[in-house]
């Protein structure tokens, strides 16, 4: 009875605030509302719909959208009529709204050890958001945009900043409904929540999120609202864990190049993984064909002037086979890098036990790998005894019959990408670190690892359970079922491939200049155009290096905010540099 009754409650809220929305305002409130009210984020303007008189006057400020903006309209009363006063130019958003009513809200003390949450004050930080927002593929904003209303009663610009480095790793902005226009109905709405996917600081998101429901919760609002993608189920599930609850609130948005995908549908450019997903993207922008051959595995072909070149991601047919099988084979990589006398370091073939033996005590650290494979399978790093030599080589010959044993060399795991024989970016690479809660499991924290890693890699990259992981762990001192203290920080895994949980961060601006040299040395070495060359470096600001392998298909999605993606067709297709877009806006 009494659930009978919240519910009904619940209910008669949700259809009043709908049938407010659904008609000019009234009432001695209502009439200080502002009409035509919008406000611009930056990014573009928020328009609130039901502040206007007349859907004519509604329209005409939605076509007042500005190149490479994406407006929102909001809170639209009688949606299908602003629909079909304009069919060509709008469309309904496919997001839901979700409100937090403040009288419902259970605020939580939380206090993260790994960040601080805070204002937005300095272009760095603003620089730090628009990062954000290009990992997530969100239209940025001018850094001057965002230091000049920062100040604003309006607009509220909260960052969360690691602590130990000081890297912006998380953001979100809220609307003062009641500042902007004199909401009789004291609302505000959350937009932006963007969280680094790269961070293994856990809860980022939530902290963000209260901590701007607490800000609003002290002004004394009623609710807060947000709209998000019906397809974004991670952030969907922190907010109803918060307790936002979903209501009939609909948006509508113009048509445009940055909202295209939204309202054309499912199309094979859609289907393809992140790394070919880019490159096709480029193609697009420059009216260059695509046709899409086989979207599960990312083969495309390109077609521009009479011209075509087929594709595996970054792989095409400007690469020989020759070159790629040079890259293929560890072993053929390391003996052609070694002749051109670049830094490599020792390389011996797994043989039986004693052999292996004998070059664990010459070596005193080995690496394990298939001689041939891709993405991390069956390597085992930084072995030292004996019995994890075997398991190792065990491990390894599973993927393929012939083994590596590699010396060990310790620094920065750096990737290095070149584009027709230029470097064009660099990142490093990190393995994946858990962090304790003082209240999950290490199982748990791996499958929260993942769900983030995921959401960060198009479902490219998880942390696998298994046994390379638990000796990681073990090595830290951990089982699975062990709950380690709050804020401990525990690697669970040696390699830093993206593709088994790893993390990676451009450095490109901050690599010695003789690494790029030798990156494009080794490229032409191996006489490949398009690489991704893997370097152990001691420290990024010094010259000294090991090249320990070249990939013939790097993943160039990786590698925001660098233009990979615009490089590469500009080497398949240089006529078309002209028509390149700005670095992008959407």
């Amino acid at each position: 009875m009494e659930r009978t009754s919240g519910l009904r409650d619940r209910f008669q809220r949700v259809t009043s605030f709908t049938v407010r929305n659904e008609k000019t305002p009234q009432g001695p409130e209502a009439a200080q509302m502002s009409t035509d009210a919008s406000i611009d984020m930056g990014w573009g303007r928020i328009i609130f719909g039901h502040t206007f008189r007349s859907q004519k006057d509604l329209c005409a400020a939605m076509d007042r959208e500005r190149a490479g903006k994406r407006d929102i309209t909001f809170y639209l009363r009688d949606p299908h009529v602003l629909l079909s006063m304009g069919p060509e130019r709008f469309f309904l958003d496919p997001s839901h709204t979700y409100r937090l009513w403040m009288h419902e809200y259970q605020p939580r003390n939380i206090r993260p050890g790994a960040f601080t949450i805070r204002r937005l004050h300095s272009r760095s930080d603003a620089e730090g958001v628009n990062r954000l927002y290009a990992t997530r593929q969100m239209v940025r904003c001018d850094p001057d945009f965002l230091l000049t209303h920062t100040a604003s009663r309006q607009r509220t610009h909260l960052v969360a900043e690691s602590l130990v480095d000081g890297k912006i790793v998380g953001t979100v902005t809220g609307v003062d409904h009641v500042e902007v226009f004199a909401d009789p109905e004291q609302g505000a709405s959350l937009w932006c929540l963007a969280v680094d996917p790269q961070t293994n600081a856990p809860g980022v998101g939530e902290a963000l999120v209260r901590h701007l429901t607490d800000h609003y919760l002290t002004r004394g609002r009623s609710y807060i609202d947000l709209s998000v993608m019906h397809t974004n189920t991670e952030a969907i599930a922190l907010y109803e864990k918060i307790g936002f609850q979903r209501v009939p609130v609909f948006c509508v948005k113009r048509k445009n190049s940055i909202n295209e995908p939204l309202y054309t549908g499912t199309s094979p450019v859609e289907a393809l993984n992140p790394y070919a997903g880019i490159i096709v993207k480029e193609a697009l922008r420059r009216g260059i064909g695509v046709k899409v051959v086989d979207a599960a595995h990312g083969y495309f072909d390109l077609t521009f002037g009479g011209r075509r070149v087929a594709c595996r991601e970054s792989l095409t047919d400007q690469t020989s086979a020759v070159a790629m099988s040079r890259c293929d084979d560890k072993r053929v990589t390391h003996r052609i890098l070694a002749a051109k006398g670049l830094n490599v370091p020792r390389q011996y073939p797994a043989k039986d036990p004693d052999e292996n033996r004998k070059t664990l005590k010459a070596l005193g650290r080995v690496v394990v790998k298939p001689a041939r494979g891709e993405q991390g399978t069956g390597i085992s790093v930084d072995l030292q005894t004996v019995e994890d030599l075997e398991k190792g080589v065990r491990r390894a010959r599973r993927f393929c019959p012939d083994v590596i044993l590699e010396e060990f060399v310790a620094g920065e795991d750096l990737r290095l990408i070149v584009i027709d024989y230029q470097m064009v970016a660099a990142a490093v690479r990190r393995p994946p670190v858990l962090v304790g809660t003082g209240r999950h499991t290490l199982r748990t924290l791996i499958k929260k690892y993942n769900r983030r890693r995921a959401a960060a890699t198009g479902g490219e990259g998880r942390l696998p359970m298994d046994a390379e992981t638990k000796r990681c762990l073990a090595l830290a001192g951990y089982q699975l079922d062990d709950v380690p203290a709050a804020e401990t920080k525990i690697p669970a895994r040696k390699t830093a491939n993206l593709h088994t949980g790893g993390t990676i961060s451009d450095v490109t601006e901050a690599i010695h200049p003789e690494l790029a040299k030798v990156a494009v040395s080794a490229a032409r070495a191996l006489d490949i155009p398009v690489t991704g060359l893997d370097f152990m470096v001691p420290d990024l600001a010094r010259p000294d290096y090991w090249i320990i392998e070249a990939n013939e298909r790097p993943g160039l999605a990786n590698h925001e905010p660098q233009p990979t993606a615009e490089r590469f067709i500009d080497f398949l297709f240089p006529q078309t540099t002209g028509s390149r877009s700005n670095r992008r806006q959407n």
